[in-house]
C-alpha cells in the first residue's frame, strides 16, 4: 500500500496562555487545565475549580496533545483505489460520497445503506447534534450503533419502567452509604453510565463515613481494593442473585416504596416473580452462598441511604434487560430510588428529555430482514450487520456508512464483519484514522476533534453524579484543509436533500435557553471552569413519561422472558466463560496508538485462575477457540479471576493489514471479539450477549484441551 505525501496547509498557531476544557475522551468529563506555549501544550493538569471532577484526571486526558499531534491522524479525504489512498479535495470527497449513497439508495432501496456509529459520536457534541440530519437524509432503517453492544438494557429497563431510553437513574454517590456495585468497574472507567470523575476518592467518602461498599464481579477488578468487601459471582448469574435479594426482602416484610407508593404499579407482581428465587435455591448458579445473600438482603434494605449500581457486567449478557429491570426493581422496593444517597435522576441545562412525548413508543416497530429481530429506537441489534450484508434479497446492505466506529475490534465476530466489508458496493468512513474497520472504506473524511473542536457533554450531563455544565472552546485552531464533524455531516445532507442544516451551537443555544436553567452557550463561556447547579434532587412523579403517568414496576416484556431464566437455572455452565476487562489507560479500540498510555508489561493477557491451569504455565501462549473463532495469546495465571473464568481485555486486535496505526501494531495483541458470537443475543433486548462466551483452551504445539469445546 502506498501513502503519497501529504501537502497539508499549516493551522495557525493558538496563542499562548492558559486554557480550561473538559476532556471529552471518557463518560468522566474531567475539567482541564492547560497551558499553550509557543504553539504546543506545555503543562496539562486537572483543574480544581470544576465543579464535577474538582481536579481529578486520569492517564487519558494527559495523552490529548499526543492524539492532536499524532502523525497518523488523518486530516484529509482519502480515496482508496485497490490498495492505495489518495488525498481528495474536500469538496470533491463529499460530492464523490453524496454521488456514491445516492446510487445505491437509488438502485437498491434506502435500506441498501447502513449507518454505524461507534461510541465516540456521543463523546462530541459536534457529532452528536448534526449526525442525525444525515441518518434523515439516508431513510434507512439499517441504523447501528455501540448501544447494542453495551448499554442498551439500561434503555430498555428506563423505557419500560419510566417511560423514556434516557430515564437512567444514576447513583447518588456522594451522599450514599451503602454502595452495591455489580459488574462494574468504576476505577477503571470512572463511572460508566454514572459520570463520577474521582470516583475513587468518591468511594474512600463512602468508606470515611461509616459506609459500605460490596462489590459483586467474576474478577476482583482495581475497584474491589476500594470496597469494604467483595465477592466473586460466576458470569450471567446477575439476574438471579437479585431475584434472590428481591425473595429476602418480600418474604420477610422489608419492602418499602416510600414517596412512590401512591405513583407505582406492579409490586405485587415482582413479588411474585421473585417468590422461586430463594437464596438457597441460587446459591449453586451464582456462586454466593446463600447466607450472604440473606444478610446483604437485609443491611440494603435497612440502610437509610444505599443505592445498588450494575453496569457493563449486567449489560452485556444473555440476561442483561432483567438484570437492569431487576436492579431498578431493587433500588424501588427499598425505598432509595428517586432518594437522597440512592438512584435519581438528573435534571441537566440541556436536556435531551426536552421534547420527549409521554407514553411514546421506542421499540418493536419493525425487524431486521434476516433474523427478525426488532429495532430499538430506531436502531437494529448490531449482531445483525454483518448477515444483513452476506444475505441476499431485497433490502440487503451494500454501502456503510462508519462513524468514529471500529466494528470489527468492537462488536461480536468481528472476523465475520471483517469479510463482510471488503464485499460491500461502497462504504465511506467519517473518522480521523486507518483502523482495522476504515481500511475497507472507499473514503474516509477525517474531522477535527479533541483540542480542535468547542464541545457540550449533552450526553454525560445527563448522566452525572451532580448537576453541573460546562462549555469548552477550541485550543488549537484548525488548517483550512481540516473540516469540523459538523460541516461533513451537513455538507454531505446538502448535497443528497438541497437543504442547509443547523451547525451545533445553534441547537445547543437553544436548548440551554429552553432547559431547567435557563442559560445559553454565551453564559457558560463567560465561566470556562463550569457551573455548579446543585445535588440530584426527587423529580417523580413529574419526571415520569409512561402512557399512564405512573412507575411500571412489572412491564410485561420483562415478566415473559422469566420462563427463559427459569430454564436457564437448571443448565450446567460452561467449563471455561470469557469476559472482557476495561483498562483505565484504553478507551475501546482507538487509544491504542498513544505511546504514553501504552507503556509498560503487555495488557493484552489472557487470564486464568490457577486451579484451572492443569498442565499450562504463566506465560506460555496458547489458543483461544469459540464457536466462531480461534486467537493465540499469552496466559497470565492470577486468582483476581474466579474459577472457571479467563478474562481478555477488549479493543485490541491490531495486527491486520492495511492499518496506518505505527504505535497500536507495536502492541497489536489480539481481539476478543474474533471469540464472541452474534449468536448470543440477550433475547429481550437485542443486547449482544458477548460476556460468558463458552471457549476452550488449548496448547498451541499440541491440542490438549481444557474444557469442553462448545462447538464440539
Amino acid at each position: 500500500m502506498t501513502h503519497p505525501a501529504a501537502s497539508h496547509s499549516a493551522a495557525p498557531l493558538p496563542a499562548d496562555g492558559v486554557y480550561f476544557r473538559a476532556c471529552n475522551l471518557c463518560e468522566a468529563i474531567c475539567g482541564l487545565q492547560i497551558t499553550v506555549q509557543g504553539g504546543r501544550v506545555t503543562d496539562l493538569r486537572g483543574d480544581p475549580l470544576d465543579p464535577l471532577s474538582h481536579g481529578h484526571i486520569c492517564p487519558k486526558g494527559t495523552a490529548l496533545p499526543d492524539l492532536h499531534a499524532d502523525p497518523d491522524r488523518l486530516k484529509r479525504p482519502l480515496r482508496r483505489e485497490g490498495e492505495t489512498w489518495t488525498e481528495m479535495d474536500w469538496n470533491e470527497a463529499l460530492d464523490y460520497v453524496a454521488a456514491r449513497l445516492r446510487e445505491v439508495g437509488e438502485q437498491h432501496g434506502a435500506d441498501a445503506v447502513a449507518t454505524f456509529q461507534g461510541n465516540p459520536s456521543v463523546h462530541n457534541s459536534g457529532t452528536l447534534l448534526s449526525a442525525g440530519s444525515l441518518l434523515k437524509a439516508l431513510g434507512s432503517r439499517n441504523r447501528f450503533t455501540a448501544t447494542s453492544i453495551d448499554q442498551l438494557p439500561h434503555h430498555f429497563a428506563g423505557t419500560e419502567m419510566f417511560g423514556h431510553p434516557f430515564l437512567l437513574p444514576i447513583p447518588d454517590i456522594d451522599r450514599t452509604d451503602f454502595m452495591l456495585i455489580m459488574g462494574a468497574n468504576p476505577l477503571a472507567s470512572n463511572g460508566s453510565i454514572m459520570t463520577a470523575p474521582g470516583v475513587q476518592g468518591r468511594l474512600k467518602a463512602i468508606r470515611e463515613r461509616g459506609g459500605r461498599v460490596v462489590l459483586l464481579d467474576p474478577r476482583r477488578t482495581e475497584s474491589a481494593d476500594h470496597a469494604t468487601e467483595f465477592h466473586f459471582i460466576r458470569p450471567g448469574t446477575d439476574a438471579y442473585f437479585l431475584l434472590g435479594l428481591l425473595n429476602v426482602i418480600f418474604a420477610e416484610g422489608l419492602e418499602r416504596l416510600g414517596h412512590l407508593a401512591d405513583v407505582t404499579d406492579g409490586l405485587d407482581a415482582v413479588r411474585s416473580a421473585a417468590a422461586p428465587f430463594s437464596p438457597e435455591r441460587v446459591e449453586e448458579r451464582t456462586g454466593v452462598a446463600a447466607e450472604t445473600l440473606r444478610a446483604l438482603a437485609r443491611d440494603f434494605a435497612a440502610a437509610p441511604r444505599a443505592v445498588a449500581y450494575g453496569r457493563i457486567g449486567l449489560s452485556i449478557q444473555e440476561f442483561g434487560g432483567l438484570c437492569q429491570w431487576l436492579l431498578n426493581v431493587l433500588n424501588t422496593v427499598t425505598g432509595h430510588l428517586d432518594a437522597e444517597g440512592g438512584a435519581m435522576f438528573t435534571r441537566p441545562a440541556f436536556d435531551l428529555l426536552a421534547r420527549a412525548k409521554r407514553g411514546e413508543v421506542h421499540h418493536g416497530r419493525y425487524r431486521s430482514r434476516v433474523r427478525g429481530l426488532p429495532e430499538f429506537d430506531g436502531e437494529l441489534p448490531n449482531v445483525t450487520m454483518t448477515e444483513e450484508m452476506t444475505t441476499p434479497g431485497e433490502g440487503q446492505i451494500r454501502a456503510l456508512v462508519t462513524v468514529a466506529g471500529n466494528p470489527v475490534l468492537s462488536t461480536p465476530d468481528g472476523a465475520a464483519l471483517d469479510r463482510a466489508l471488503a464485499g460491500l458496493d461502497f462504504m465511506v468512513s467519517i473518522d480521523p484514522y486507518l483502523n482495522e474497520t476504515t481500511r475497507h472504506a472507499h473514503v474516509i473524511l477525517p474531522p477535527a476533534f479533541g483540542l480542535e473542536v468547542s464541545h457540550y457533554d449533552a450526553t454525560f450531563h445527563l448522566l452525572a453524579v451532580r448537576n453541573t455544565a460546562r462549555y469548552s472552546r477550541p485550543v488549537f485552531p484548525i488548517a483550512p484543509d481540516q473540516r469540523f464533524d459538523y460541516q461533513i455531516f451537513l455538507g454531505l445532507t446538502e448535497r443528497l436533500t438541497g437543504k442547509a442544516g443547523t451547525v451545533p451551537e445553534q441547537r445547543l443555544d437553544f436548548g440551554l435557553r429552553h432547559g431547567p436553567y435557563r442559560t445559553s452557550v454565551e453564559e457558560l463561556d463567560a465561566q470556562p471552569h463550569g457551573v455548579d447547579y446543585g445535588p440530584l434532587q426527587p423529580c417523580f412523579p413529574e419526571r415520569l413519561l409512561t402512557a399512564s403517568g405512573r412507575l411500571n414496576l412489572a412491564p410485561a416484556p420483562m415478566l415473559a422472558d422469566l420462563p427463559r431464566l427459569t430454564a436457564a437455572l437448571e443448565t450446567a455452565p460452561p467449563p471455561l466463560a470469557l469476559i472482557g476487562r476495561r483498562q483505565l489507560r484504553s478507551n475501546n479500540s482507538w487509544m491504542h496508538n498513544t505511546p504514553r498510555l501504552m507503556r509498560g508489561p503487555a495488557r493484552c493477557t489472557l487470564q486464568l485462575n490457577p486451579a484451572d491451569a492443569g498442565e499450562f504455565v504463566d506465560g506460555q501462549v496458547v489458543e483461544v477457540r469459540s464457536r466462531v473463532g480461534t486467537v493465540t495469546v499469552p496466559l497470565e495465571l492470577t486468582d483476581t479471576v474466579m474459577p472457571g473464568v479467563v478474562c481478555l481485555p477488549h479493543g485490541f486486535g491490531h495486527g491486520r493489514a492495511g492499518v496506518r496505526l505505527g504505535v497500536a501494531q507495536q502492541h497489536a495483541g489480539v481481539s476478543v471479539n474474533d471469540l464472541t458470537d452474534t449468536a448470543r443475543i440477550d433475547a429481550l433486548t437485542g443486547n449482544a450477549a458477548v460476556n460468558g462466551t463458552p471457549v476452550t483452551l488449548h496448547a498451541v504445539a499440541a491440542s490438549e484441551a481444557v474444557g469442553e469445546s462448545a462447538a464440539d
